[in-house]
């Protein structure tokens, strides 16, 4: 919705020194100069300067000329300003807002406003720019010239682009499982350290298989100004796990890929998808184009979903959505889903994603608060309820995905298993299980995605940022015959997915019975279904069994080590497997994670800064786990103490601590929350768990070898069933380098004795 649209030719004009192109992350400093237009400004009008939610750029203030960020604001005819920052001064998206008001005096045409952002003058290091690539980062400009609250946008707002910094991490991307002799590509990317795909790599790099592949060079050349490097028609003659090391001309590892299994023969592949986050024509960054671009080119995404905020959402923005991803989908290649986000409160429902088969379908808003054409407001729905009868009614092809962001989905409010087929546990927001416990708890049989809900541009590769988004984004692999939206469609409805915090890895489950089980083509509680007798069952399959005990069979293969392995039924934990235990014992590595959140709203961060020190003992090295933000870092103090700037959203951080002596001395762990002394003899490998309260808050000690050997593990666990209800079978996967992965569960209806 703009805003006033009165003579804005006539309310002056703004530009900024330097201009170009600046490095994400960087320091800089920049002059804005706003010239007063016809009407000037009278005593008490004001200038908003905004910028977008999705920034992270740094916190403007007015009171340390010599820190970071500091702002200055002079009027050419010496006018008293009065200036202040409010994140949420503006209408959104562009909420962040340098707010400066004439107090005294007024200004006529001609007379400017100066505006020093990161003024350097008196010490201050400049203006900390957001941590992402955006080729037109806009200093939005709006004036209320006649002192009435109204503001008009000027016709042009000065304009800088956001770019990749140098190279600091190497990323190589194999698919996970292809048959034998099947074509395959490698895929290869440096990003600098916020994460952004950058083009200032260059050199020759040297590739290592664990298996022989063909077609494999044993070097390439990486030229300056790629984003990415693709290597085609790799295949390998017979079954194998593989892997495909990243080296420099010295040979250093510069990356690992992740695992491919090859194998004889496969009814399914898995494809790996991101199918939720938003572009500047919303909340996010950059043109739904670019989306769709990076997802395919620079994350190396098999399928890709927008989902911008409904009440943003133009009709001639859903046209183009609708076009964009309809030239995007190629069948084989890349799935593009159109959809959008019904993005009603928390009090009618929150969140839910939803997906179409096809284009030009109706878009159902749950409100237009953002939007002045209000000719299809008959069509909006205001609670969730009213979505699910409205799709009912109207017979649409689509589907829809529960999930948390700023609204949290209520599904115990409403919930439409005909087309609610999953729920989003992970995504940049954070870890909500207790999504899933909710589904559990009312009956619903759902599967679990994990997707990004990215603003910065960056499908299938989304970093937080220096914001409060505080988890790098899921992904979410698709178990199916094709690559293509029918098939995806079906995929979904049938469960057969799992998710991850965003590692690609191999998760596969299925469930072995002693007597034929009735297993159903849908789900018997959303109404009459085929069925068939079989004494196996897969992943996301429903059935019903007269067995009393059920044995669950696991395959995992992680890119990195397995740290633990929980097999659940429901919410709860009927077993861990830990594939290294029986390194532990005498172990000298010492793990200490922190989680949990405040609450399921939106400002659920929960802070954990804080020290620890092992007396009487010294730390030979600290490696920190999931510090995704580089502006939080794990420090050492001195050689037996530590010290941090941690947050969490209901996902995991943490560090571990290789000791000079495995038993001697006392960790000693103080946040603001949680603070122990425990003996360091008394840490084995089991948890011990201090609770902090509120949404799972607690930390947990253990103990580690100081080398896992186990990134496979497969095993089988006999689980005794609970007659009369659903078993929800399902496996949660910790890797040691702090990624998870869930299945999702094979909904196993144990029947009641006679």
């Amino acid at each position: 919705m703009p805003h006033s649209t009165y003579l804005p030719e006539e309310m002056g004009s703004a530009v900024i020194s330097p201009a170009g192109s600046f490095e994400a992350g960087s320091y800089a400093s920049f002059t804005l100069t706003y010239t007063a237009g016809r009407f000037g400004m009278d005593d008490t009008a004001s200038l908003k300067i905004v910028f977008r939610f999705a920034a992270d750029m740094g916190r403007l203030q007015f009171d340390d000329p010599k820190g970071a960020n500091y702002v200055t604001v002079e009027a050419s005819n010496n006018a008293v300003l009065e200036t202040r920052y409010d994140p949420k001064g503006n209408l959104r998206p562009w909420d962040k807002t340098l707010y400066i008001k004439v107090v005294n005096g007024f200004m006529k045409e001609g007379d400017r406003i100066v505006v020093r952002f990161g003024d350097p003058r008196e010490g201050s290091p400049g203006l900390r720019l957001q941590t992402f690539c955006e080729s037109t980062f806009e200093f939005r400009v709006l004036v209320d010239a006649i002192a009435t609250y109204n503001y008009v946008e000027l016709p042009a707002s000065p304009v800088i682009a956001i770019v990749p910094g140098p190279a600091a991490v190497w990323k190589a991307v194999l698919p996970t499982m292809r048959r034998v002799g099947e074509p395959f590509r490698l895929c290869m990317k440096a990003e600098d350290r916020w994460g952004n795909p950058t083009d200032q790599a260059e050199g020759r790099l040297r590739l290592r298989a664990s298996f022989p592949v063909a077609n494999l060079p044993e070097e390439v050349s990486y030229r300056k100004g790629e984003f990415g490097f693709f290597l085609e028609n790799l295949t390998v003659p017979e079954p194998a796990d593989v892997t495909i090391d990243l080296l420099d001309a010295d040979g250093v590892l510069l990356a690992e890929t992740n695992p491919l299994r090859i194998v004889e023969s496969a009814e399914l592949l898995p494809y790996w998808g991101d199918l939720h986050g938003q572009t500047e024509e919303t909340v996010g960054t950059n043109s739904v184009g670019e989306y769709f671009t990076f997802a395919r080119d620079r994350a190396f995404l098999d399928i890709c979903g927008h989902q911008g905020n409904d009440f943003q959402i133009t009709q001639d923005f859903w046209d183009e959505l609708n076009r964009v991803t309809r030239d995007f989908d190629e069948a084989g290649r890349f799935v593009a889903v159109p959809g959008y986000e019904w993005s009603g409160n928390t009090a009618l429902g929150g969140d839910r994603n939803v997906f179409f088969r096809r284009e030009g379908e109706t878009i159902r808003r749950s409100s237009h608060a953002l939007l002045e054409d209000l000719s299809d407001v008959d069509t909006d729905c205001h609670t969730a309820a009213d979505l699910f009868e409205a799709l009912t009614k109207a017979g649409e092809d689509c589907a829809v995905i529960a999930h948390v962001g700023g609204r949290y989905a209520d599904i115990k409010m409403a919930h439409d298993g005909r087309f609610e087929r999953a729920v989003e546990i992970h995504s940049a927001w954070g870890t909500f299980e207790w999504l899933l416990a909710d589904a559990i708890e009312k009956g619903y049989r759902v599967g679990i995605v994990c997707h990004s809900d990215g603003h910065k541009g960056r499908p299938g590769a989304s970093y937080p940022g220096a914001s409060w988004f505080g988890a790098y984004g899921g992904l979410t692999c698709y178990l199916m015959p094709r690559l293509d939206r029918d098939t995806w469609f079906d995929c979904l409805r049938k469960r057969r997915h799992y998710g991850t915090t965003g590692a690609r890895m191999i998760v596969d489950i299925h469930a072995e019975f002693e007597s034929p089980a009735t297993v159903f083509d849908d789900d018997p509680k959303l109404g009459p279904t085929e069925s068939r007798e079989a004494c196996r069952a897969e992943m996301g399959e429903v059935l019903e069994t007269s067995d009393q005990e059920v044995r669950l069979c696991v395959d995992v293969l992680g890119s990195a080590p397995i740290e633990r392995i929980e097999v659940r039924n429901g919410m709860e934990t009927v077993s861990v497997v830990r594939p290294a235990a029986e390194l532990t014992a005498g172990g000298n590595r010492i793990r200490v994670v922190w989680e949990g959140a405040e609450y399921r709203g939106r400002f659920r961060q929960t802070v954990w800064d804080g020290e620890a020190w092992f007396a009487d003992n010294a730390i030979l090295r600290a490696h920190p786990i999931n510090f995704i933000n580089p502006d939080k870092k794990l420090k050492r103090t001195d050689e037996s103490g530590l010290r941090w700037e941690a947050i969490t959203t209901g996902n995991f951080g943490g560090f571990d601590a290789i000791l000079e002596d495995t038993s001697r001395g006392t960790l000693r762990f103080e946040t603001e929350l949680v603070k122990f002394e425990l003996p360091v003899g008394e840490i084995g490998a089991e948890d011990l768990v201090y609770d902090a309260g509120k949404l799972g808050r607690r930390v947990r000690v253990f103990r580690l070898p100081e080398v896992n050997p186990y990134r496979g593990c497969r095993f089988e666990k006999t689980i005794r069933l609970k007659a009369g209800q659903d078993n929800p079978l399902y496996i949660a996967v910790t890797q040691e380098d702090g990624h998870r992965a869930w299945s999702s569960p094979i909904w196993v209806h144990a029947r009641t004795k006679q």
